[in-house]
Formats: structure tokens, sequence, C-alpha cells
């Protein structure tokens, strides 16, 4: 009987100890309903069944998808998303039991509700945001980040007061589109890539015009200086030529005449140039008469020149045939 009652004794003892898990909490349920919450790992006791039970409860991190959800955004478009809920159960002894006691500690059971939240929650979030905002070619206007804090804000608080459940993390794994919502999507595209190019090539010709425009600019300055220093330059070579020329009279009048009246035939004079004039006129007078001051006197050929003893004009040709007779007088040397 003693070693009856020893083995009952011991038997009581193994069946009142139980260990609690690292990452698990337990708690202890006297005739099903929850008493207490053990957090710490190590052993524990209870009182024997049937009186209190021992529910392991998981405080690891959970994954739950929501599916393939048909939501629409608020400019009235249809997108298809799925998004995702990191959770868990709170280290917490209040948060623990509300857990146990709302789906009885059963994680699928959990995992079931999180996804019908979810995808009320996707409904509602969606709503709030228009199409540009989650698919758009331009980075800086998408706000997948803001959707997603968003939906989290509004998961974690249903779930914590339904479930005690805390959200760790939520995110989008999939957004696609259907036949309707893609053809105005790429139709919208096509319209904000055709508005920027147009921008684009007006601001293109605006820079075109402003630097065809600086260009003339300059251009007219450049010549209207380039012009005002030929203006200068020929004006000093005037000034110059006007100082030789006086130089050049002041030593020799009759010479500089001479020479200006040759340089006033080589001008308006050439191979094609066919002239009938008088010799006794300026400039062709010098053709005949030489520098004022010298007569004229036959030349060894026949002709005439110039001698300094008369002033005379002559219309006797410069080139007489050789036969000609000296002409008498004052004109023979």
């Amino acid at each position: 009987m003693a070693l009856a009652a020893l083995c009952v004794v011991i038997a009581l003892a193994v069946a009142s100890f139980i260990q609690v898990q690292a990452g698990e909490a337990t708690v202890v349920t006297r005739f099903g309903e929850p008493v207490r919450v053990l957090l710490e790992p190590g052993l524990a006791w209870r009182l024997p069944a049937p009186i209190e039970a021992a529910v392991p409860v998981d405080l690891r991190l959970h994954t739950t998808s929501s599916g393939l959800q048909d939501v629409g955004t608020r400019d009235g478009l249809r997108i298809i998303v799925q998004a995702y809920v990191a959770w868990r159960v709170p280290a917490n002894a209040n948060d623990v039991g509300r857990f146990v006691r709302a789906v009885r500690n059963e994680p699928d059971e959990a995992a079931r509700q999180i996804r019908s939240l979810l995808g009320s929650a996707l409904q509602t979030t969606s709503a709030d945001f228009n199409l540009a905002s989650l698919v758009n070619t331009d980075a800086n206007q998408v706000r997948i980040g803001a959707f997603e804090d968003e939906l989290r804000g509004q998961v974690d608080s249903q779930l914590y007061a339904a479930y005690g459940v805390h959200v760790v993390q939520v995110g989008l794994e999939r957004l696609t589109l259907p036949a309707v919502t893609l053809s105005a999507t790429v139709e919208r595209m096509r319209a904000e890539r055709e508005t920027v190019a147009a921008q684009r090539t007006a601001d293109g010709k605006r820079q075109a015009a402003q630097i065809r425009s600086d260009a003339d600019r300059d251009a007219r300055i450049t010549v209207a200086d380039a012009s005002v220093k030929a203006a200068q330059i020929e004006a000093q070579s005037r000034k110059d030529a006007a100082a030789i020329y006086g130089k050049s009279y002041a030593g020799s009048p009759h010479l500089y005449t001479m020479l200006r009246s040759l340089d006033t035939l080589n001008t308006i004079v050439n191979s094609n140039t066919n002239l009938i004039l008088r010799t006794d006129a300026a400039p062709f007078n010098v053709l005949v008469q030489g520098p004022a001051g010298l007569g004229v006197i036959q030349s060894a050929r026949g002709g005439y020149q110039v001698n300094a003893t008369t002033n005379a004009a002559t219309n006797a040709s410069v080139n007489a045939p050789s036969n000609t007779p000296a002409k008498k007088g004052r004109d023979t040397p």
C-alpha cells in the first residue's frame, strides 16, 4: 500500500509539472478557461488533469497571404493585388490570453480570420489611391510604400483589437491589371509621354530661338565693332596718305601733279579703252608736255620731247614719223 501510494504521489507530481519551451507561451486553463500565462522558459506547475491543462501558444513570426483580390482605385479602375501579413502573438499575458480565447489556439483559424480582414483592408485602402500612384513609369510618382503603410495601419489595429495579434510587416506580393484597365493604363501612359515630349520639344525650340537671337545680336555687335575699326583704320590711312601726298607735293609740286595724273589714267584706262581727247587737257597733257617748265624737243627718232624752255600746248603726235622735218623756232633746241 505504501509503495502504491508513493507511485500515485510520484505520478501526480509528474503530471503537475509542465515545461515551457523557448519561443512559446503556455496558457494554463482550468476547466477550459485560461487562468494564467507562463512566458518564461523552464519548468512550472499546474494542478493535475482534468482540473487544469497546459496549452502551448507559438510566439514566433507567422505569415499569411491574402490571395489575389480584385479591388477598385479612387479613379474608378480595377486592379488585382495580393498582399501578405507578417504577424506574431506578443509575449504579453493579456495578449496571449486574448488570442487563446479568440481562436482557441488554432493558427489556421487565425490565418483565415487575418485573410478576411486583409481583403477588406485592401478594398478600403485601394479606394484612397489613384492607379497612377501604384503603376507609373515615373518612379517619383509611385506610392507603393504609402499604400503598404496605410494597409498595415488598418490591419494592425483590427487584428490587435480582435485577436491580440501584432502585425510586424505588410507588403504587396503582386499587382496586376485586368485587360480593360491595362488598355486604359497604356493609353494614359502614352498621353503622358506625348505631353512630356511636346513640353520638351517646346523647351528645345524656345532655347534654340534664344540661342539664335543671342547669336544674331553678337554677330551684329561684332560687325558693328569691325565696321567702326575699319572706318578708323580707313580714316587713319587716308590721313597718312594725305600726309604723304602733302610731303610729296611740298618736295616737287610738278612731279606730284604728273604722278597723280598718271595714277588717274591708270585707273580709268585699260586695254579695251578707246579715248579721243585733247592732248593739251589734263591729265593727258603730261603725255605730250611732260612736267611743267620743260620744253618740247625732237627725239632722236623724229618725235617730240618736252624741254625746259616752253609750256606751250602742242597737238603733234607723240610718235611722229622719223622723216618729219624738225620744227623751227623756239621749240628747236
